[in-house]
């Protein structure tokens, strides 16, 4: 598993004007290309009309399905300007259409490349991206005597606290840095005199918006 990858938090949609014609940006995370081929056939369906639905998708730890269409825009102008800003910003499990509608003024190759290039940044502000950081699940189960000890360390240390079973005992579910469960397993074990019962659970992604995407070709 990847120690983080970047992709879309989910659905995004939005427009901008180049020269009166209208590119309307579309973004999805998808994990197979089943799931992206699904979502630009709706949007085909969806702007049957429109002088054409470009597209692109970026999917796999390793970015090993790619795929992109111009769908009838001059080789290369389209479909390629897509799949290069999606990889660009290091978006992976991500689809893109760029649906255009002409306004009557043709940008030539170059005014292509630009406007699907922008379309594409369009959509994926509007979907917002995301970093997911692989996280190591860690259950702390104490008495209640080394409750307070524990809790205040994890406020201290700023953990990520998931949940917490009060019963008999304490249970705290925590989610720790991939690489930093060992350390904070001795930690707990010295902070209460190796009363704590900790142990490691299924590794899983947090995620954290990320503000920046990047606009150049």
């Amino acid at each position: 598993m990847l120690q983080q990858y970047k992709t879309v938090a989910g659905y995004g949609e939005d427009y901008i004007v180049i020269e009166r014609s209208r590119f309307i940006g579309y973004a999805q995370r998808v994990t197979t290309e089943e799931e992206a081929t699904a979502f630009i056939a709706m949007i085909n369906k969806k702007h049957w009309d429109a002088t054409h639905n470009c597209s692109a998708f970026v999917i796999g730890e390793n970015d090993q399905i790619q795929r992109s269409s111009d769908d009838g825009e001059p080789s290369g102008t389209a479909g390629k300007p897509i799949l290069e800003c999606i990889k660009k910003n290091g978006v992976k499990d991500t689809v893109v259409v760029v649906t255009r509608y002409f306004g009557g003024i043709k940008l030539g190759a170059g005014g292509l490349v630009r406007a699907y290039t922008a379309g594409t940044v369009t959509a994926l502000k509007a979907a917002k991206i995301v970093i997911h950081t692989l996280h190591q699940k860690v259950t702390v189960d104490v008495d209640y005597h080394w409750w307070g000890k524990v809790e205040n360390e994890l406020r201290l240390t700023e953990q990520r606290v998931v949940g917490t079973d009060f019963t008999d005992r304490v249970t705290a579910h925590v989610l720790i840095p991939d690489g930093q469960q060992d350390d904070f397993v001795a930690g707990m074990v010295d902070l209460t005199n190796g009363q704590a019962k900790v142990v490691l659970g299924d590794k899983e992604y947090v995620e954290v918006p990320v503000e920046a995407v990047g606009d150049d070709e």
